[in-house]
């Protein structure tokens, strides 16, 4: 595992700027930040039942990360989302969804979050090695032309039978489609939570309006924290969501519901701040918030990684769920960019902002 001072050489010129940062809008005494006594916290007076608590405690305690509070996830369900040959052209290897786990088991995941094929054709083998997170729905990409939508590919039931601790499910909110997809999803978190699984929700956002002239706000800070208190209110233990990277999506859109006060008190254009927002509308922290890790872009990847993974720990949030920038490299990178990632949450030093 890396040290403290590795990650401040990794994070150069910019080390000061993200590590001695202190939210002054939304601060760290007003959350729930993660410990590990978190679940204890959160969810022992919550509806949730023992058998999802048991779930949530086989997730948080596994792996590297394990009784910390935090969350290192390898995602693979990018063979259907991008096309498998897009997807694994870089590293041929994970076409076999075992290297998939493999990876997932040798670097120390608290989990390894894919589909039903992938996770179904090894269950016996790993189902109790390492925490499965079945991906219930997807957007296929043969469909032309492309649409904003997911497809349940299998049932919840089928995920409890080949012993998954969690389902995950993406939303894309803003999409013609999302009413629907709300309403599946609800359902499908509903019959997870009774059957004693627990739920992962990917709030992303899709609408060619959210994409202006001037600049992209699907990864606003205002958007993306209003996806995320939908995806809690309908009971997601666990939040994914974008790091975000600008503001004021409401605003400059010009819909829904905002006011420039809103913005002057609740952040600031700092990453930790935009973060903070997103974790503050996961009701405070007490609903983990991972964000992704994002494609892979060659070197910078490492750079990135541990950049990202500084800003959701320091905004409050319960950790990173990345894939492409481990699986799209030779397997022993792939774990080195995993661990490194994990070792930002092991630091004491990095504490939240």
């Amino acid at each position: 595992m890396k040290t403290n001072e590795n990650i401040t050489g990794i994070l150069g010129k910019k080390a000061s700027f993200y590590l001695d940062h202190v939210c002054k809008k939304i601060t760290k005494d007003e959350l729930q930040t993660p410990s590990k006594t978190s679940l204890d916290k959160i969810f022992i007076q919550s509806n949730r039942n023992p058998q999802v608590l048991r779930s949530l405690s086989q997730l948080y305690n596994h792996g590297n990360l394990g009784k910390t509070g935090y969350l290192s996830i390898l995602p693979v369900d990018q063979g259907i989302e991008h096309s498998a040959a897009f997807s694994f052209y870089k590293n041929p290897d994970y076409f076999d969804p075992e290297n998939i786990i493999k990876l997932a088991i040798e670097a120390g995941c608290n989990g390894v979050a894919s589909t039903f094929g992938v996770l179904g054709l090894n269950a016996r083998k790993y189902a109790h090695k390492i925490p499965f997170i079945v991906k219930i729905n997807h957007n296929e990409l043969l469909t032309y032309p492309n649409k904003y939508d997911q497809t349940l590919f299998g049932k919840v039931k089928s995920a409890w039978d080949m012993g998954a601790v969690a389902v995950g499910a993406t939303i894309y909110f803003g999409s013609e489609e999302s009413n629907r997809q709300l309403n599946e999803i609800a359902e499908a978190f509903e019959e997870a939570h009774n059957l004693g699984m627990a739920t992962i929700l990917w709030c992303y956002l899709r609408n060619d309006a959210f994409k202006t002239d001037k600049e992209d706000y699907h990864a606003s800070a205002d958007l993306t924290g209003q996806a995320n208190h939908l995806g809690v209110t309908i009971q997601a233990d666990i939040i994914k969501q974008k790091l975000p990277t600008n503001n004021f999506g409401f605003k400059n859109i010009g819909f829904g519901k905002y006011d420039d006060e809103m913005y002057k008190t609740l952040t600031t254009d700092h990453p930790i701040d935009l973060c903070r927002l997103q974790v503050a509308n996961c009701y405070m922290g007490k609903i983990g918030l991972i964000n992704s890790g994002g494609g892979s872009n060659g070197d910078s990847d490492l750079i990135e990684a541990i950049t990202t993974a500084v800003i959701n720990k320091r905004a409050g949030g319960s950790g990173l769920i990345l894939g492409r920038k481990a699986f799209q490299k030779p397997f022993s990178e792939g774990v080195k960019v995993l661990q490194s990632v994990q070792s930002v949450y092991l630091e004491d030093s990095i504490t939240v902002a």
